[in-house]
């Protein structure tokens, strides 16, 4: 069993030290850090790296040329002295011994028939000598050289003039030496730790840059979330700046942006709260006092009771009406709400959604007027589009004046049909307008509750018409009505 825990708890600080590490990874801190760092070493270490390259190239080379002028004088010398054929003059072997000496390597003359001549390391000599850079030398009549490890090679052919005009020579021999690179290794080296050096200190220093550069980057960042977390953990009410950066500014802004609408949310919500408690109460104490009534009155008539009974009946409707609207909210909030898309002639939905509604209309002595263009065929969810465009129409005359109309017609064309509804009604205000189809949100509240419903209904039509990739469009004015434009494309866009 100890065992067991031992291991739990082993487990737990592993994935508290990758979880750990994984922040640090994702912070923003760390990444300026990081970037900071590598823009300011990266350079520094390219460029170290090509002069060390460059400098041991270009020491290199010179080194060559250097060699191969010593070796052009020595050829002259050569040819001047016949040495090839007489390979006794003390002068040039004290300048091949000089040469050798200078350049701490080994000089080789070689003669047309591969045959050294004289080996200032004495190993050589009377040998043939057969080397792809003396090889080439004769070939090509040029000189030749390769670096190899720590040497470099040089083949310097031994010329003479045979047409002066014609500009033509001979090569009798070619000189072959090997210079050592020791010293400009070394030099390299010594070279390399310097700028080792130099970088190490560069890196020390970039670390303590980037270090302050990042935390003074982030620190506004951090400054805005202390803020913010501290008007959430005290509810306070003013509003949250940090105008260090444009971003810090975009975000403090969306920040308040966002707590006022869900404020405002709040305050729907519990307005919403109160509205249905009402609304719901409302029909229940009305039956408890018909019921009460008829159970104090045994003995009263039968028309007396089916009076009661009715008016029970239509407090039961009503309280239908409001359970409907929630249940009706709850599965259009649903993230894949079902659809029943078919063909459906929107003239006859339109016709029959105003027949149920006039009656409506005709106690608040409200004329309903249906003017199409056209007969519009369109792919749409009967039952769901019903209840939205019963929802526009019905607003329209509750809302209205008495003696009032309400106006609707129907148009299409290639792509979309269109249901425009117009009243004579009371109006929106215009501050007022981009809220009307927000959840819970009513304009006049006491005109509202005196009329019933639960502030659900335009929000529920939005839904409905969003679901069928729709628009809604609304223009009013106060104390002369308002229009509601419904565009839905007469193909469903899946």
């Amino acid at each position: 069993m100890c065992i067991r825990s031992g291991v739990l708890v082993i487990t737990s600080k592993v994935k508290k030290l990758f979880s750990t590490i994984s922040k640090l990874l994702k912070s923003l801190n760390f990444r300026l850090f990081v970037t900071l760092l590598v823009i300011g070493v990266m350079p520094a270490a390219i460029v170290s790296n090509v002069f060390l390259n460059t400098y041991y190239e270009r020491a290199i080379a010179v080194r060559t040329t250097d060699v191969q002028n010593q070796c052009k004088i020595i050829s002259n010398q050569i040819v001047a002295s016949d040495y090839l054929q007489n390979n006794k003059s003390d002068t040039i072997q004290g300048e091949l011994s000089l040469i050798s000496s200078h350049y701490d390597g080994r000089i080789m003359i070689i003669d047309q028939d591969l045959r050294v001549i004289t080996d200032t390391y004495n190993m050589e000599a009377s040998k043939t000598m057969i080397v792809e850079e003396v090889i080439r030398c004769f070939k090509t009549g040029t000189s030749v050289h390769m670096v190899s490890g720590r040497f470099i090679e040089v083949a310097v052919p031994i010329q003479r003039v045979v047409d002066e005009t014609a500009g033509t020579t001979e090569t009798l021999g070619v000189i072959l030496v090997s210079a050592s690179l020791d010293a400009i290794t070394d030099n390299k080296e010594v070279l390399y730790d310097s700028v080792s050096l130099i970088l190490t200190i560069a890196l020390i220093v970039m670390v303590l840059i980037a270090a302050i550069l990042s935390i003074a980057f982030v620190h506004p960042f951090k400054r805005l979330t202390k803020r913010i977390n501290a008007v959430n953990a005290e509810h306070m009410e003013e509003e949250v700046h940090e105008n260090s950066y444009v971003e810090t500014e975009q975000i403090a802004e969306a920040f308040n942006q966002q707590r006022a609408k869900s404020k405002l949310l709040d305050e729907s919500r519990q307005e919403f709260v109160s509205n249905v408690s009402h609304e719901l109460k409302t029909p229940l104490t009305s039956m408890k006092v018909l019921a009460d009534s008829l159970i104090q009155m045994p003995d009263a008539p039968v028309e007396f009771y089916r009076e009661f009974m009715e008016d029970i009946s239509a407090e039961i409707d009503r309280e239908n009406a409001i359970i409907a609207d929630l249940l009706t909210m709850v599965k259009l909030d649903k993230t894949q709400a079902e659809i029943n898309i078919q063909s459906q002639n929107i003239n006859e939905l339109l016709e029959l959604i105003l027949k149920r509604l006039k009656p409506i209309a005709a106690k608040q002595n409200v004329e309903i007027v249906f003017e199409s263009f056209r007969e519009v065929i369109a792919e749409v969810d009967e039952v769901k589009l019903t209840l939205a465009l019963t929802n526009f129409v019905e607003n329209a005359i509750k809302y209205n004046k008495e003696n009032g109309w309400v106006h609707v017609s129907l148009d299409a064309d290639h792509k979309y049909f269109y249901v425009k509804v117009t009243d004579s009604g009371c109006g929106i205000p215009e501050e007022d307008q981009e809220h009307i189809f927000e959840r819970f949100y009513r304009v006049d509240k006491s005109h509202s509750r005196e009329i019933g419903g639960t502030g659900l209904g335009l929000s529920i039509a939005k839904n409905v018409v969003l679901m069928h990739r729709g628009i809604i469009e609304i223009s009013s004015v106060v104390d002369e009505g308002t229009t509601i434009t419904v565009r839905i494309p007469l193909n469903y866009i899946v």
